[in-house]
Order: structure tokens, then sequence, then C-alpha cells
């Protein structure tokens, strides 16, 4: 029979073990047997061999008393999550009157109906207006040669139809072409021909269609769990949108709003993805604890190295409309959210593979069991920690080329606020994830290692009406 792959298993099933080492220390009358005696001939070892590929699967559940201990714990939790929630609704965000800075504008959709080529000083093209003072900016005149006329049409809002024109220079990084979608910022305050101008290019459909093969790959690939996969990121993008957000806005603490929420997506996305399985609540156990880590590291060290969190044009600007925004709490809660995602893949993995582990080998007690995980972990965390450091690198690559272009020294870039913030947020995710590891493996192979072959959990699931030729796990 082919593997079996179910919603709430993280990996296929395992080949039944060999006849000649049977592992169950039982017989299905429940006489006990010694493990590897020489007594017991063909038969009795190939019953033995089919009793434990029935017994112990990857999705067999733990036993009785230790389910109860782990809704004991995770249950009060998540209640608290829930009120938490209840209690931080925002209903919305708050409303505010548009600076006409940065994001904070009115746009509207456009589309350029047409293009003519003009001589760019004809059309005062210049960024600076020209000056022969010694003090002058150099290169800012109207450049020779060619510029870009475009006349653009309003396609929403109330001056649908209405037509403008754009000048955009031969030398410019954004280029205009006939019947490409833009967007436009409108300044009401302005005269009514310098109201409307080009911000951007519209990009909605090669995203759109790249998030499309990005969930038919997902689904192909991954088929039902995938699909959970991809509701469960819906799910996480509903809160962080609908709740996480606008309670930021509304003036509720970052670092409190930011836990609440990204509990939430924890619970959420793991048990819609891997199941309610004691496996999952193992990894939501783990997750929560290395994330307790990241909280109090990011918050001892985030105050004890003075981070602001305002350190660019759109943290000002967040700044200077919500004053009340705790802004180094808002730096705190994003690196807790951030780490979240890679947290829940290192904490099911290692669930899983202390599972599969037990499997392969029920004899392992959880000394073995934690041994053989952390083997594991260790080369999980070398490549995790090292896509963490890339990631954020390549976030802030175009500061560093600044930072080089300065010929500034390692020390006075490490030193700048905005540098030292991506240091923290990368070393205290990497420090929880490190945790994580251990925390998890030492959780999975205690749980996991809980029921014996000889329960009665186990009897029950090796019963003679499963011996035979099935070698498939019901679930």
């Amino acid at each position: 029979m082919g593997p079996l792959i179910s919603c709430d298993d993280h990996s296929v099933t395992s080949s039944p073990q060999p006849p000649t080492e049977p592992t169950d220390h039982s017989d299905h009358s429940g006489h006990a047997h010694p493990p590897h005696g020489s007594s017991h001939g063909p038969s009795a070892g190939a019953s033995h061999g089919h009793s434990h590929s029935h017994s112990h699967g990857p999705a067999a559940p733990v036993s009785k008393h230790l389910r109860k201990v782990i809704a004991a714990v995770l249950i009060p939790f998540a209640a608290a999550v829930l009120v938490g929630m209840i209690v931080l609704w925002p209903g919305g965000a708050p409303a505010h009157e548009r600076t006409g800075v940065g994001f904070d504008r009115q746009t509207q959709q456009g589309k350029v109906v047409s293009i003519e080529l003009v001589d760019c000083k004809s059309v005062n093209a210049a960024q600076v207006p020209p000056s022969s003072g010694p003090s002058a900016p150099k290169g800012k005149a109207a450049p020779s040669g060619d510029c870009k006329k475009a006349t653009v049409e309003i396609g929403t809002g109330p001056d649908r139809g209405h037509r403008f024109v754009e000048i955009v220079q031969p030398g410019a990084p954004r280029q205009l072409e006939t019947g490409q979608g833009i967007v436009v910022a409108y300044a009401p305050a302005a005269p009514r021909d310098l109201q409307y101008s080009v911000i951007d290019v519209n990009r909605k459909l090669p995203l759109a269609l790249l998030a499309g093969i990005f969930a038919i790959a997902v689904v192909v690939v991954g088929r039902l769990r995938g699909l959970f996969a991809l509701i469960a990121l819906a799910v996480s993008f509903s809160v962080l949108t609908l709740f996480i957000l606008p309670a930021i806005l509304q003036g509720s603490n970052p670092l409190v709003v930011g836990v609440v929420g990204a509990s939430a997506i924890m619970l959420i996305a793991l048990y819609m993805c891997h199941g309610l399985t004691a496996r999952t609540s193992v990894a939501v156990l783990g997750t929560l604890a290395s994330l307790l880590l990241i909280g109090l590291l990011g918050s001892v060290f985030i105050g004890w190295a003075f981070l602001s969190g305002n350190t660019d044009d759109n943290t000002g600007l967040i700044h200077g409309l919500y004053p009340h925004i705790d802004m180094s709490g808002l730096l705190l809660a994003g690196v807790i959210i951030g780490s979240l995602g890679v947290l829940d893949d290192v904490t099911v993995t290692q669930t899983s593979a202390v599972w599969e582990l037990h499997q392969a080998d029920p004899s392992m007690g959880p000394r073995a069991l934690y041994r053989a995980g952390i083997r594991i972990g260790r080369d999980h965390i070398a490549s995790v920690v090292n896509t963490l450091v890339l990631a954020y690198a390549g976030a802030a690559l175009p500061l560093l080329l600044l930072f080089s272009i300065a010929n500034s020294s390692v020390g006075a870039v490490a030193n700048s606020e905005l540098v030292a913030e991506e240091i923290v947020r990368t070393l205290v995710g990497s420090i929880g994830l490190v945790a994580s590891v251990p925390v998890t493996t030492a959780l999975a192979a205690l749980v996991v290692s809980a029921d014996r072959p000889g329960s009665p959990t186990a009897g029950a699931a090796s019963g003679p009406s499963r011996s035979g030729r099935g070698r498939r796990r019901k679930r």
C-alpha cells in the first residue's frame, strides 16, 4: 500500500518494522514477553511486529492524562487570547485629516492615453532652476534631448475622465508608456492644473497573477495541507489588518497588541495546518515559550540601547499623525510578529522529527529522543539563523550601500540607530529561534515517550480486530 498522508500528520507513514525486531512487549491478550527472547517462533515475531505497526504511528494519541495536562495549559491560554482580542478590538482605524505627505495622500487610478516626444527645454523640465552661482547645484538643469509628454486620464473618483499632462525626463527611473495604468496623487488645495500628478504605476495585475501562481503551486504540491495553509495565511493577514494595526492606531499598547495578535495567529495557523493533535500542541507550547523569551530580551535591549523606533520618514510620519503611539513598543511588537513565522517552522519540524524518531524506535526513552532530536535541530538552527540574518541584510542593502559610499567604519555603522534596530531585531529573533529547538525537542520527547506499548491506549489501538493485512493507519 502507498504512504498515507492526512491533514493532521506532518509526514508520511513509516514502513512497518521487520518481524525479526519486535518491540511490543505484550501480546494481544496483555501477557508480558521478553523483548528479544529466542523462544518466540516466526509467527509470534510476526504477530508482535504487526501489532507495533498499528500501535505507534506519527499521529497516535498520547495518554489521556497527558492530553488533560496539555489542555489545562492551552485552553486557559487560548481563552486569555480571545478575551484580549475582545477587550482590545479597535472597531476600525481612527479617521484623520490627510496631510498630503508620503503615503498619506489621496490617490486615484489613471491611464496614460498618449505619449508625445518634446524637447525638454521647451517644457521647462529642469528639476532645479539653472544658476551660474558658485554654490548652484550641478547637473540639475533641463536635460538636452527629448522628454515624454504624457497625457493621463483619471479613471476613478469625482474627476473621472479629467485629463492632465505629465512630463517625464529621459533619465527618470519611472518611464511611462501608452495604455499603462498609473496611480495619481490628488491635492485638492492646489490650483486646478496642478491638483493631479503621477506618483506610481499600477502593479495590481502582475502582483495578482504572481499570487495566483503561488496559490496554485501550494495546493498542487501540498494538496489539502496546502489549501489549509493558504486559509491560515488569509486568517493571519486578517488578524494583522483588522486587529493589530487598527488597535495600535487607536492608542492601545503596541506590545500588548502584538503579543495578543501574534498568539492568535500562532493558534489559528498551527492548529488549522496541522490539526488538533498533541504534536501540534507541543509545537504551540514551544513557540509560546520562545516568544516570551523574545519579548523579554527585546524589551531589555531596546530600552538599554535607547532605540526610539522613529528612524525614517515613514515612522516619522506615523509619529506626527499619531503622537500617542509608543514607537519603541511598536518596534518590539514588530520583532515578536516578525519572529513568529520562522518559529512556527522550527517548532513544528522539531516536534515532527521527535515523533518520527519514536515511531522508528519506540524503545527510545526521553533522553535518547532528545539527543537524536537535538542533532536534527542543530542543522536546522544553522540554516534558519543564516536565512534570518541574510533576509534583514537584504532588506537594508540600500542603507548599507549609503554607509559604504560614505566610507563609514563598521563600528560607526552599527552604532547608528537605523542599523542598531536591525541588529537588535536580528539577534533577539535568532536567540529565540535557537532557544526554541531544545525547548520544543524536550517537550516533544517527554510527551511522545509517555505512552508505553502496554498502556490501555496502545492496547486499544492494537486489538485483534486490526490484525491482518492492513498497514494503513486509520484516522
